[in-house]
């Protein structure tokens, strides 16, 4: 469906460049920012690789597992229907401290690992359990303690601060994060599910 959207949109950009006369700045377009986008990929990809290697190694010293028992005890009462030595909770931890580093790219794995435990401890295998809407609320909607792409984008574009943003964004990302899980909270209450 968002290719289809995409789609549209691009065809509407071209459609009205050409009806205004604008056909030139679609070339430009397309061949200039080509190549930013390369030189903006390149610019955060030693800092992505950086701190994906930092999680890997916390994952092979088994620092995401000492996380994991840290907050099981607020993971037991976000996911009371996940057994208590479940798989599923050590990858929510791991997904979580990811996430609270800014690393979508190295969170994503252990979110998938945590949907496919969900789904085995999942009655209805064709709708999603209550534990899985809690943690894409909760995935979706993380704290971010330090934001390294962000920060990465804003050091190629010569910044003159670029951490500027961190309180900013730890402050956001908790309050997205509370709002998120309440009305999780409050429309699961509202269906008798717990």
């Amino acid at each position: 469906m968002v290719s289809y959207i995409w789609l549209f949109l691009i065809l509407i950009g071209i459609g009205f460049s050409f009806l205004t006369g604008n056909l030139d700045t679609i070339n430009d377009s397309i061949l200039t920012n080509g190549n930013k986008a390369l030189e903006l990929m390149l610019s955060i990809l030693p800092i992505i690789v950086l701190w994906t290697g930092i999680m890997k190694i916390a994952e092979e010293s088994g620092l995401l597992k000492r996380f994991a028992k840290l907050v099981e005890p607020l993971l037991s009462k976000l996911f009371p229907t996940i057994p208590k030595d479940n798989k599923a909770l050590g990858y929510i931890a791991s997904n979580i401290a990811a996430n609270m580093m800014g690393l979508g790219s190295a969170a994503t794995p252990f979110g998938l690992k945590a949907m496919s435990e969900l789904q085995k401890i999942n009655e209805k295998k064709d709708t999603a359990s209550t534990a899985m809407i809690t943690f894409l609320v909760l995935n979706t909607a993380g704290v971010t303690i330090v934001p390294t792409t962000v920060l990465a984008l804003r050091i190629a574009h010569g910044s003159a601060n670029p951490s500027e943003i961190i309180l900013p964004g730890v402050i956001a990302t908790f309050c997205s994060s509370l709002g998120g899980l309440l009305l999780d909270y409050f429309i699961r209450k509202r269906r008798n599910n717990k």
